[in-house]
């Protein structure tokens, strides 16, 4: 029996506004997936940046010792502490008798540093930082403070790596990447450069001198200690006073530490040591007040810089001393060079004599400079609330896992005992709609499946303008219970609401055009309609075509992520969807809602939230299996659960009142719409981040321990996934597949969750998407 819906003649419509909108979202698409990609790209870099000031990420704690010197030049190795290479020759310098150079490492630090700083300020006294460029893109504030109060700054690396184990491009990133943290944080560039791990001179061997050697020609003073007060190994204030204390009035560049580690013993240590060494005639000054002083002493003044015109002959590098173009990193000075303006020169314009290492940054290095410390106060905020969340999401997603498993076996125990029953047998015929749009390949599958129900069923073939001849197929089969209508292309809500309409009976069996029934499917079914309250039953949907990587993975992901969910929501009594494949309706609660809807692309989800806002309840039953055939290629799968996530969206957001109503629509907005969201929206849109965290911890953090962590949630996937197959009676071969499902096919699924969160926030929409079918599903001994 065939039965067509006229279509109407005349002019042909002009496009509706519906219509114009799908065909600008179809457009938007790709722009959208590449948002959601750049998104998790920005969230992985924010990570590897705070990883790397962290030095998680690049970190190297190789510490070179025992290496000859035979390459470096005798008068060096017994020099001053103070190393320069004016006019392109190396040279040491040493602090004037009854002078000290006071100098602090390995900062700064937000605990000891304003300690520190505030004792200075008492004794106002100047004092030369070298600092970490990690921890200055860190704490930019505590530095510019420094510059303001006088203080003079140092390079001491980025990340505190052995610069005698690094490459050239290494060694130049490490200074390049610290003079842009100094202009970021207090607006200058610094000529001044101690090593981590060094000491005095006589302490440079044949891997640092070339090191030594590259800075110096490109303008920097390399600075070392003679009197080291040790106070890294807490030995206590007395001995680090005494370590600090120069030999018989002599010059000393002085080596504390502000950072690494405890350093309240340095900082009660300062005040007393300031005193003792004023009483016995010492003054203080920074590096570049001892160098000039010394020049004055000595009758220098300031000579030609090799490295500086290196610099002129280079023009701009960010990473020279400057930071800017040969003129500008002559610090404004009328003749003297960037060496010189260290060694006795003016310095910048604007800069005191103690501050003469100072350039100021001006320029892509200004600006530069400020994007790091932006870009790491962005990190510095965004890893630690990412990891906050990431931990509840863990938890949540634990919890989940053991509810499931929990009320899982408690469903299956209720709905299997032998005295179980809904009330009287349902025997009386009901109404099965198939949908169909081009479905050639399968209709003749679903139709022979459906003639071998063992309950008594009317099926109406609603051919939803196809154009492969779905309905001359269905006609020709010659079935006496089949009615096939056809309609102008409208989509699958209209299919099924015409479908509805034409309904002869009561209850209306709903199933897709390439889903298999069991012969005893319909009858099983139905069932649960002897208890009068019920308004809908899910069926059991199951992959048929899973002999494939691609299905096989489906096939898990039924069994234990749709179903498992549905027997823990049927008993909560808040199942948020209904399988379009298989579920059953009352004919009066569907129209009592307003039929199927159109107003979302999940119209499964959208009906089934529907029935519980009109008091209906919604079941599961598990006994009642249908085929179908899931995507068999990536992009099918991409496009289907696009739509699928998209839709679930939407109807969320359609049915959010219920969150404040009362009676049945409020238990569900207050019980199954939170579950929904937290676990099919929220906590898939984090998952991606938990495996890059997984990824980032197994490469930077520890390998082991980040495996064995990975390794017991795949655990516990595997438990709850070896229960759901038990219930379902599958076999466990397949979860063989769960690991790989991990890596591969649940990130595709996240991806898609972000895509479709993006499209959501766009606003935009998308039209029912028909996917490519093979008719590979035909019974389910087959299928099995």
């Amino acid at each position: 029996m065939s039965t067509t819906t006229p279509a109407r003649r005349g002019r042909r419509r002009a496009p509706s506004k519906l219509q114009r909108a799908t065909g600008k979202a179809a457009a938007l698409q790709k722009p959208r997936v590449i948002l959601a990609l750049l998104l998790l790209l920005g969230l992985t870099s924010v990570m590897l940046l705070d990883g790397y000031l962290r030095a998680e990420v690049g970190g190297d704690q190789r510490v070179r010792t025992g290496a000859g010197s035979s390459d470096v030049p005798e008068d060096i190795l017994d020099g001053g502490p103070i190393l320069t290479f004016r006019g392109g020759e190396a040279q040491t310098q040493s602090v004037p008798d009854q002078t000290i150079a006071l100098t602090f490492d390995d900062g700064p630090n937000p605990t000891w540093t304003p300690e520190i700083l505030d004792v200075l300020e008492k004794y106002d006294i100047p004092a030369t930082f070298f600092v970490v460029g990690s921890m200055v893109s860190r704490y930019p504030d505590i530095v510019e403070g420094m510059v303001e109060d006088g203080h003079e700054i140092g390079i001491h690396t980025f990340t505190h790596v052995d610069l005698s184990y690094q490459s050239d491009a290494r060694v130049t990133r490490e200074m390049t990447q610290t003079q842009l943290a100094l202009a970021g944080a207090a607006g200058i560039t610094t000529t001044l450069f101690r090593a981590p791990y060094s000491s005095e001179t006589d302490a440079i061997d044949n891997y640092s001198w070339p090191v030594y050697q590259k800075l110096g020609e490109e303008g920097y003073t390399s600075v070392f200690v003679d009197t080291d007060s040790d106070d890294w190994k807490k030995p206590g204030v007395k001995k680090i006073i005494k370590w600090a204390t120069p030999d018989d009035g002599k010059g000393a560049s002085v080596l504390m530490h502000d950072a690494g580690g405890d350093r309240s013993q340095t900082v009660d240590a300062l005040g007393t040591y300031i005193e003792k060494m004023k009483a016995k005639g010492y003054t203080f000054t920074t590096v570049s007040g001892a160098l000039q002083k010394d020049d004055a002493e000595n009758g220098r003044s300031g000579q030609g810089n090799q490295g500086n015109q290196g610099n002129q002959r280079n023009g701009q590098q960010a990473g020279a001393p400057g930071g800017a173009t040969g003129a500008d990193a002559q610090g404004g000075t009328q003749g003297g060079t960037q060496g010189g303006a260290a060694a006795g020169g003016q310095g910048t314009p604007g800069t005191s004599n103690a501050q003469a290492a100072h350039r100021t940054a001006t320029g892509a290095t200004l600006y530069e400079g400020k994007a790091l410390v932006a870009a790491v106060y962005v990190a510095e905020y965004a890893v630690p609330t990412l990891s906050v969340g990431l931990m509840v999401v863990g938890v949540a997603v634990m919890g989940r896992f053991g509810m499931m498993l929990i009320l899982a076996r408690r469903h299956f125990r209720e709905r299997n005992k032998r005295r179980f029953s809904w009330g009287p047998p349902i025997t009386g015929p009901v109404t099965v709609i198939v949908p169909a749009y081009n479905e050639k390949e399968c209709i003749a599958n679903t139709l022979h499946s459906l003639a071998r129900s063992t309950h008594p069923i009317e099926i109406i073939v609603v051919d939803d303008g196809s154009t492969d001849g779905t309905k001359e197929i269905a006609e020709a089969l010659g079935y006496p219970n089949v009615r096939v209508i056809r309609q102008e292309n409208a989509g699958k809500p209209a299919a099924l609401n015409n479908g509805v309409r034409n309904a002869s009976h009561d209850i209306v069996v709903m199933m897709d055009g390439d889903t298999v029934f069991e012969p005893d499917t319909v009858a099983k079914l139905v069932q649960p309609f002897a208890d009068p309250g019920v308004g809908a039953i899910a069926g059991n949907a199951k992959v048929g075509n899973r002999t494939t990587m691609i299905g096989a993975w489906q096939h898990i992901e039924y069994v234990m992520g749709f179903n498992l969910d549905r027997r823990m929501y049927d008993l909560l009594r808040c199942m948020p969807t209904i399988p379009g494949a298989i579920g059953a309706f009352r004919r009066d609660a569907v129209l009592e809602v307003g039929g199927m809807s159109e107003d979302t692309l999940a119209e499964d989800t959208d009906i089934t939230i529907a029935m519980h806002r009109a008091g209906w309840r919604v079941v599961y039953q598990e006994h009642a299996r249908a085929w179908t055939e899931a995507p068999a290629s990536l992009k099918q799968l991409w496009s289907q659960r696009y739509r699928w996530s998209y839709g679930t969206m939407q109807a969320l957001w359609k049915h959010r009142k219920s969150l404040t109503d009362t009676g049945p629509s409020g238990r569900f907005g207050r019980v199954g719409m939170p579950l929904v969201v937290i676990f099919q929206v929220v906590t898939p849109v984090f998952a991606p981040l938990i495996d890059v965290f997984t990824v980032y911890a197994m490469t930077f953090v520890d390998f082991q321990a980040s495996l064995l962590a990975w390794l017991a949630v795949l655990g516990v996937q595997l438990v709850c996934a070896a229960y759901a197959f038990k219930l379902d009676k599958e076999k466990y071969r397949y979860l063989l597949m769960l690991p790989l499902q991990q890596l591969a096919y649940r990130q595709m699924m996240y991806l898609v969750l972000i895509h479709s969160c993006v499209t959501a926030l766009t606003g935009g929409r998308l039209r029912w998407q028909k996917l490519k079918r093979t008719g590979e599903v035909g019974t389910p001994a087959g299928a099995s």
